[in-house]
C-alpha cells in the first residue's frame, strides 16, 4: 500500500512537532516562497524551546504588497515559541522597524547564530547529502570565524563549517503530485529545496495537488523521496 503524504489540514500536518524539535522554516524574507499556514499552525500547536533555521527570523512587512498581511516566523517569536535561530538576515534594515524576534533576543529569550547567506544554503545543502562538514573562506578574519577551525589550502584561509539537518522542515512549493513530487514557481525556490532534503520530515504547503504522473518529470525540482506531508492552501492564499 502506498503512503498517504496527503494531509487534510495544516494543523494536523503539523501535530507531533515535540518541545525541542529543530525545524528549518523557507522563506526568503517576504511572502514568497514562505510557508505562511504551516507557520500559523505550528503557532497554535504551541511546540516550545525550538531551533529555527531560516533565512530571516521575521522581517516586519519586507516584500509584502499594500495591505497585505503576511504571516511570517515573528508569530513564533511573539509566542515565545524559540529558543536558537540560525538566520542570515535576522533583524530588519531600518532601526525605527523592531521586529519580534528583536525583543526576544534583546530580552535574552533568543540565542542567536547568524550565518553568511551562502554558507546557511551550503550547510543545509551540505546536511541534506550526508556531509557532515566543509571548509569555506567566507567569514575568516570576522567574528562569524572566531571558536572555529581554520585550515590555510594553497595559500588562502578557510573555516571549517558543520552541515546542517533538522527534524523539522517547512516548506511551500507551488504544486505536487499525491506521491510528493514538488514544482516550484519563480524565485519562491529559494531555500526549499535544499532544506526538504535535509530534514527527516519534510511538510510542504502547495497552490494545487495533482494525480501521481501529471507532473512533467523535467519540472520537477524535489523528488518525492524527501517529501512526508502535503497540505493544500486554500485559493485565496495563492
Amino acid at each position: 500500500m502506498p503512503i498517504e503524504k496527503v494531509f487534510g489540514s495544516f494543523a494536523e500536518a503539523v501535530a507531533d512537532v515535540p518541545d525541542g524539535a529543530v525545524v528549518m522554516i523557507d522563506g526568503f524574507g517576504g511572502p514568497g516562497g514562505m510557508p505562511s499556514h504551516l507557520i500559523q499552525a505550528l503557532r497554535d500547536q504551541g511546540a516550545k524551546k525550538l531551533t529555527v533555521i531560516t533565512n530571516s527570523a521575521g522581517l516586519p512587512g519586507f516584500g509584502a504588497k499594500q495591505g497585505q498581511e503576511v504571516i511570517n516566523t515573528s508569530v513564533l517569536f511573539a509566542n515565545k515559541q524559540v529558543r536558537k535561530v540560525l538566520a542570515s538576515f535576522p533583524v530588519p534594515r531600518s532601526p525605527s522597524v523592531v521586529s519580534d524576534f528583536q525583543k526576544a533576543w534583546q530580552a535574552g529569550e533568543v540565542e542567536l547564530e547568524v550565518v553568511p547567506q551562502g554558507t546557511l544554503a551550503e550547510r543545509i545543502r551540505a546536511g541534506g547529502a550526508g556531509i557532515p562538514a566543509f571548509y569555506t573562506p567566507t567569514a575568516v578574519g570576522t567574528k562569524l570565524a572566531e571558536g572555529k577551525e581554520l585550515r590555510e589550502f594553497d595559500g588562502r584561509s578557510y573555516v571549517l563549517e558543520r552541515g546542517l539537518t533538522a527534524d523539522y522542515a517547512l516548506i511551500c512549493g507551488h504544486k505536487a503530485d499525491r506521491a510528493g513530487n514538488l514544482i516550484y514557481q519563480g524565485s519562491s525556490r529559494n531555500f526549499n529545496p535544499v532544506m526538504a532534503a535535509a530534514a527527516r520530515v519534510t511538510i510542504v504547503e502547495v497552490d494545487e495537488i495533482v494525480e501521481v504522473g501529471d507532473l512533467d518529470p523535467e519540472a520537477v525540482v524535489t523528488p518525492a523521496l524527501f517529501v512526508q506531508r502535503i497540505v493544500k492552501r486554500p485559493k485565496e492564499a495563492s
